[in-house]
């Protein structure tokens, strides 16, 4: 069996599992998805646990969850036609609850209480409750527009236009500077004037162009050539190959670069500039050869020296490489780009993956007695519902499809 044979059978096997845990789990709120269990303990997680606990909804975690099921439901329908529907079944009711939810005022917020009341934990988790500014739009925007767009087009639903009119607001409000990152503050000018110009926002919309082209949305995604150009402009670096976080500065947060070449890769047609190609072939191979320090890719490197910010290693930067990977290899058949994907191949399942559970380690650390898992969040406290880990997965199923079509294989 060739590595694209093998690497298309665990992804495949990884995927399922991973659904079928989540959706034997009770709901949250009547639909919601429920990942919120620690990845050490394997324990749920209770109301003791505070904002970690199921009195706590993330529009994050849901948005992407929505996207997800839509995508796999797609997907499986040929390869394990009971779970499509299971996934379709869940994704018509978590579209209903964030349809809702955004309809009320526009918007969608990073996190709710038990009462579904917008919320955000400061750095001493203390909790307020969030402004609402209607021309501020955030990350949860982002991620529940890409989810509600897709479960629309998937369903047909009538809500659609809506929809797009909701993500074409989220990418005007990037390009207007009515963007604002940090959700664990009020949501206001202030915040907004502070902030620096993060790759961020970009990348993460970037993310919905390849969706949208495939469910036919031409008309919206004159963005994302604006956005690809934006960040190689203005964040590459010639002589080091690597994304700033922010023009100017120093720090290069990894992941998003790799990140970014995923989704950059997953939009652009087959007759893409071959410069562009190069470029974000480089980008993958710097990134991932100066950020991998062990059990995986740190958080941050300095681009001047080259070292590590920190030693904690996030779970979800190895699967985005694996897409990021795939997807460039299938158009140029460089050995460089199947290294790293071997490498991250290797490193998620063979440190991170637990298996039984189907879950990752969402941290480990680097340490000199060892690399070992720790207790620390990256973003939000809930488990990936097929987001980073699934999506990615499945992209590279489709390329390893290109590069060794085989008969279907399931489980």
């Amino acid at each position: 069996m060739t590595f694209f044979e093998e690497a298309r059978r665990t992804y495949v096997a990884a995927n399922a599992a991973t659904l079928y845990w989540m959706l034997q789990r009770p709901m949250l709120g009547g639909g919601f998805l429920n990942t919120k269990q620690n990845n050490l303990t394997l324990a749920d997680y209770g109301s003791d646990d505070g904002v970690r606990g199921p009195d706590y909804t993330y529009g994050w975690i849901q948005g992407r969850g929505l996207e997800a099921l839509v995508a796999h439901a797609e997907f499986f329908e040929e390869e394990l036609p009971p779970l499509a529907e299971k996934l379709d079944a869940t994704g018509r009711r978590l579209y209903d609850l964030l349809a809702e939810l955004q309809k009320a005022d526009g918007h969608a917020y990073f996190c709710y209480d038990k009462d579904m009341n917008a919320v955000y934990a400061d750095q001493q988790n203390r909790l307020h409750a969030q402004e609402k500014p209607a021309l501020i739009y955030s990350y949860s925007d982002a991620f529940v527009a890409k989810g509600l767009v897709s479960a629309a087009s998937r369903y047909g639903l009538s809500g659609l236009a809506d929809h797009l009119a909701y993500f074409d607001r989220v990418v005007a409000s990037v390009e207007s500077c009515r963007f604002q990152m940090d959700e664990r503050r009020p949501l206001s000018q202030q915040c907004l004037g502070e902030q620096a110009d993060d790759i961020g926002p970009r990348m993460i919309l970037l993310g919905a162009a390849g969706m949208l082209k495939r469910f036919g949305h031409t008309a919206h995604i004159a963005y994302a050539d604006r956005f690809i150009t934006h960040v190689i402009d203005r964040h590459f670096g010639t002589s080091s190959a690597l994304l700033r976080n922010v023009p100017g500065e120093d720090a290069c947060n990894v992941g998003h670069g790799i990140e970014f070449v995923g989704f950059a890769l997953d939009y652009l047609d087959d007759d893409a500039d071959p410069t562009l190609i190069e470029t974000l072939e480089r980008i993958l191979v710097a990134s991932f050869d100066k950020g991998f320090i062990g059990p995986g890719l740190t958080l941050t490197i300095s681009i001047a020296t080259g070292e590590a910010q920190g030693r904690y290693c996030p779970w979800w930067s190895l699967p985005e490489t694996i897409r990021s990977a795939a997807l460039v290899h299938r158009r140029t058949g460089n050995p460089q780009s199947l290294r790293v994907w071997k490498a991250a191949h290797a490193a998620f399942f063979e440190r991170y993956w637990r298996g039984t559970p189907p879950i990752a380690y969402q941290t480990m650390a680097k340490g000199e007695e060892g690399d070992v898992p720790v207790d620390f969040v990256p973003a939000t406290p809930d488990l990936d519902p097929g987001y980073h880990t699934g999506l990615s997965l499945l992209a590279a199923i489709h390329a390893a499809d290109r590069l060794a079509p085989t008969p279907r294989i399931s489980g």
